[in-house]
């Protein structure tokens, strides 16, 4: 049985992380982004399915055409960032599931209908999305989710000639503590759960 997570693990990844709109003049390494993939791809999804796929924008010309796509000030937060990563989902995703679910050989064949495959691709890719963000801050990392931006644009300039569409776009980097907002309220336990 694993043991819990410490405080201070807790602080890092949940309590006290946060969601940043700038960042330190401080690099982030290929080695890093690697590190958050080998995490968030061990996150549980329905039957293995890993429809998540990332476009890592590092360079200035990647950051640039991003930034042209998206929306309000989010522009200005993506060239500022070290690293701004599109999460996409692939609504072929079933005809991995040989290979990630090969415990049963009929797995491909559950998702015959496109429209209930994008459905599926896109919870269990926003999953992923999740886990990428909780891996980013666990390996010492900030992040600033978003999503205004233009997805069909996104899609034909960054996933053109795939089956592979955007679901949201996330800054990365090490968090400039100036730009953060205030903590914003949350919902107590009674509010919003009930037991039965």
């Amino acid at each position: 049985m694993a043991a819990p997570l410490s405080d201070d693990a807790l602080d890092l990844i949940f309590r006290t992380a946060r969601t940043y709109n700038g960042y330190q003049d401080k690099p982030v390494s290929t080695e890093q982004l690697h590190a958050i993939w080998d995490l968030m791809k061990m996150g549980p999804t329905s039957a293995n399915m890993s429809p998540a796929h990332i476009i890592w924008c590092v360079s200035q010309e990647s950051k640039e055409k991003i930034a042209a796509l998206s929306s309000g000030t989010n522009g200005a937060k993506i060239l500022q960032a070290p690293v701004t990563a599109i999460i996409g989902f692939d609504v072929d995703f079933h005809t991995k599931l040989p290979r990630l679910f090969p415990h049963n050989p009929d797995a491909q064949n559950w998702f015959p209908d496109p429209s209930s495959r994008e459905y599926v691709a896109f919870r269990n890719g926003t999953l992923q999305g999740a886990y990428f963000l909780i891996a980013a801050r666990a390996i010492g990392l900030d992040t600033g989710p978003m999503s205004g931006f233009d997805n069909a644009a996104v899609d034909e300039q960054f996933f053109g000639g795939t089956t592979i569409k955007s679901n949201f776009i996330s800054t990365l980097g090490y968090g400039d503590p100036s730009t953060i907002f205030e903590r914003l309220p949350r919902f107590s336990f009674e509010e919003a759960n009930t037991i039965i």
